[in-house]
């Protein structure tokens, strides 16, 4: 069965261009846009995490961008409840669905479904802290290996956050994500019932378009942020603390390094952040169109495709 608002998926690297496709989209189909970045609904986090400024806010209605406070916890869970409000409000306002962003979790959390994982127990999340914060995530993947072999095979073992998640799910509830991931319910948004699109970007032509904005970012106040982060009290285990750039900023504020290293270690880490993305999104996201993210910026004819290919409302 279609869905009569057959949403518009946008998913991509960071810098790709993801707001700009999904303006060009707004505009032509009368959409509104809904985030799906995992730190981009943190009020703490508006140039660092690079949430659409005042001039694209007026251009299409907004929602799920910087709702969240930086101190809070915040789930796939939680984004997946609001999404499911807004689509609500979507359908009754007669308005396109575009979600957009980089999280990759969250895509197919929304296109899969999602697990109801009870919440877990505050002393093994402090421990889950602990560790990742020291460094010994090979302790984590350790217990994984031994005795839940099925996720240690499917997470990303490299992504300290997801070893995390996967550790502290089995020891707080005694079953593995995998398994946790198998009783999954209906996906909210089918993979069938949307258009999904994947921005398709080289690695040097995405590398300078990241060092650029991580300048550009300084210019506009990403310092500044970082400051009232710290002064509010800077706290690395929390979940908007893994916002790309913000250690390496915060490090510069607590004479822990220069300015340039701080610098060019965020720019190393926002490349390091986007080659895991596309990683991410070539092997789990194999049924979606790819994109040319180089050409949408002059290639109105695209823009018109792909606004064609989603149908309009109705049955």
């Amino acid at each position: 069965m279609s869905d009569p608002m057959h949403p518009i998926l946008i998913a991509g690297p960071t810098a790709a261009g993801k707001s700009a496709l999904a303006l060009a989209l707004a505009a032509a189909t009368g959409g509104i846009i809904i985030n799906a970045d995992a730190l981009q609904v943190y009020a703490c986090w508006q140039v660092l995490s690079a949430r659409p400024d005042t001039a694209e806010l007026a251009r299409a209605p907004h929602f799920l961008y910087g709702h969240v406070a930086c101190g809070a916890e915040y789930s796939t869970g939680h984004w997946l409840r609001e999404v499911a409000a807004c689509l609500a409000v979507a359908k009754e306002n007669n308005q396109r669905p575009i979600i957009i962003g980089g999280t990759g979790l969250y895509f197919s959390a929304l296109t899969k479904g999602l697990a109801e994982i009870p919440p877990i127990d505050a002393e093994i999340r402090n421990q889950g802290n602990d560790l990742r914060e020291s460094g010994n995530t090979a302790e984590m993947l350790a217990d994984l290996l031994e005795y839940d072999p099925d996720t240690h095979a499917q997470i990303d073992i490299l992504n300290p956050a997801r070893v995390q998640r996967a550790w502290e799910v089995l020891r707080s509830t005694g079953t593995g994500l995998a398994a946790w991931h198998r009783q999954t319910p209906p996906a909210l948004v089918p993979q069938d019932n949307a258009t999904t699109l994947v921005l398709d970007a080289g690695r040097d032509w995405l590398a300078d378009r990241i060092d650029r904005r991580f300048h550009q970012m300084l210019e506009n106040g990403a310092l500044e942020e970082a400051r009232a982060v710290l002064n509010a009290g800077w706290n690395p285990a929390l979940p908007a603390m893994q916002a790309i750039g913000a250690r390496e900023l915060i490090a510069y504020l607590q004479d822990e390094m220069t300015l340039e290293q701080a610098t060019e270690q965020g720019c190393a880490q926002s490349r390091q952040y986007a080659k895991r993305q596309r990683t991410w999104f070539r092997n789990r996201m194999k049924g979606w169109q790819r994109v040319p993210a180089q050409t949408i910026g002059q290639n109105q004819e695209l823009i018109r495709e792909i606004a064609a290919q989603t149908p309009q409302f109705g049955p």
